[in-house]
Formats: structure tokens, C-alpha cells, sequence
């Protein structure tokens, strides 16, 4: 081929109109690049850097590692906290049963007071209820004798007036707060200790200093009602506050233990 055709063939192949009609015709000079695709499979196993998510992006999930079971110092304290909240609950109920009657009866502008009380004490007795259920924690078995006696202590001080009444929701309130405050600085004082030895306290410990909390607040609240409503000007306020006070430490002790 001549100089002169070579120059026109290159000329026409680089004019706009022949790229348009016969693009095909062009001849390009093969790429001196040598492309790989390299599937993201191939590229784990030549051990490229790990990578969070899979092939089609979604998470790898991170397996959550097992729940520790509780100690048996632990799982006895469960076990004990839980049969003796129950009983305290079913005898907070069952005063509260005996003494509306008289007191509404007497004094009906105390029913809603009375019916809050008592509504809290019974969604109280629910949650440990089933908590014992969930634990497989057997109640007390002075379960009888604590229902006599509670339902009897309710009557006898609903006779005696409204302000007995209220000095034995007092007398009971403060020993039971007590009692959960008591519960509630030990399961910290656990977790502070379990946290010093690199371990983290179980749920089940969790949800009961969650639930002590919240029920100990409730019970408080009824400790100020009943001091709101003259508790103190019951007669005789030290002998019968004293009495009802030894009443349920005795109770609490034995609930614990059988």
C-alpha cells in the first residue's frame, strides 16, 4: 500500500461520520492488561484480610456466647428471696382483704386509698408468683399458718379503728422495706464483686434487683399513706406497732429458711 492510500484509509477512519456507520470495522490493538476477577471466595482462600460482611453484604451475626449458669450460693440466694417476698405479699394481700370491709364501712371516703394498697400488694403477690413458677421455686411451707394469722392481724386491727389500721400498714411497711433494701445491697454488692472477678451477673439476678427496686419504692409509698392518715395516734401505738414489727422479722427469718 502506498503512502498516500495509507493516509487517506487513516483519515476516513478517523472521521465522525465513518465512526458512526461502521464502528465495527475499527480495529483497536489488543490491551496489553491482563484483567483477572477474582470471586470473593478465591479471594478468602489466597487468605485476603477477613471481611465483616458476606457476598451478598449481609452481617456476619456474631454468636452470643452462652448464659453462665448461677452458683449454687447464688441460686440459694434466688431461691430464698423469692419464697419470702411470696409469703410477705400473700400476707400483705390478706390484711388488706380483712381490713376494708370495716374501715370502708366506717370510713368510706378511704376506699380508693384502701383499693390502691391493695391493688399494688396484689400485683406484687402475681410477680413472685410467677417467678417462683419460672425459678421452680417451692413456696414456704408455713404457707397456712401465715394466712391465718395475717387475715387475723388485718380483722383485729380494722375493730380497733382506722388509726390501728394504719399503724399496722405502718408497722408492716417499714419492716418490709427494710427487708428489700436489705435484698436489694446484697444483689449489688454481688454484682460489684462479680464485675471485680471479670464476670457479669446473670439475668435472672438482674430482673430480681430490677423488680425488688420497683415493688420496695411501692411499698414505701404505702408507709407515707399511712402515716399521712394519723398511723401515730393509734392506741397504744408503741405496743401495737412493737408487736406487729417482731411479728414479721420472726416471719421473714422462718419464711427464708422453710
Amino acid at each position: 500500500m502506498s503512502l498516500r492510500a495509507a493516509q487517506r484509509r487513516s483519515a476516513l477512519a478517523n472521521h465522525p461520520l465513518y465512526d458512526f456507520l461502521a464502528p465495527g470495522l475499527l480495529q483497536f490493538p489488543p490491551s496489553k492488561r491482563n484483567v483477572r476477577y477474582v470471586s470473593t471466595t478465591q479471594k478468602a482462600a489466597q487468605g485476603s484480610p477477613p471481611n465483616a460482611f458476606k457476598a451478598d453484604h449481609e452481617p456476619i451475626p456474631n454468636p452470643k456466647s452462652p448464659k453462665k449458669p448461677l452458683t449454687q450460693a447464688q441460686r440459694d440466694f434466688l431461691s430464698s428471696a423469692l419464697r419470702v417476698n411470696q409469703a410477705g405479699e400473700l400476707a400483705a394481700t390478706l390484711i388488706y382483704t380483712a381490713q376494708m370491709p370495716p374501715i370502708i364501712n366506717s370510713h368510706p371516703h378511704l376506699r380508693p386509698l384502701m383499693k390502691h394498697m391493695y391493688d399494688q400488694e396484689a400485683g406484687h403477690f402475681t410477680t413472685f408468683n410467677e417467678l417462683l413458677a419460672k425459678h421452680r421455686v417451692r413456696p414456704t411451707a408455713m404457707y397456712p399458718i401465715w394466712t391465718l394469722a395475717s387475715t387475723a392481724l388485718g380483722w383485729g386491727t380494722a375493730v380497733m379503728g382506722r388509726e390501728a389500721a394504719m399503724a399496722c400498714t405502718e408497722a408492716v411497711e417499714t419492716e418490709i422495706g427494710g427487708h428489700y433494701n436489705d435484698q436489694v445491697r446484697e444483689l449489688l454488692d454481688l454484682a460489684d464483686k462479680m464485675e471485680k472477678d471479670g464476670d457479669v451477673m446473670g439475668e435472672e439476678l438482674q430482673e430480681l434487683t430490677s423488680i425488688i427496686r420497683r415493688i420496695r419504692d411501692e411499698e414505701l409509698e404505702h408507709l407515707d399513706h399511712a402515716l399521712e392518715h394519723d398511723a401515730k395516734e393509734a392506741r397504744p401505738y408503741e405496743l401495737l406497732t412493737g408487736v406487729i414489727r417482731a411479728g414479721c422479722r420472726g416471719a421473714i427469718w422462718i419464711s427464708e429458711r422453710v
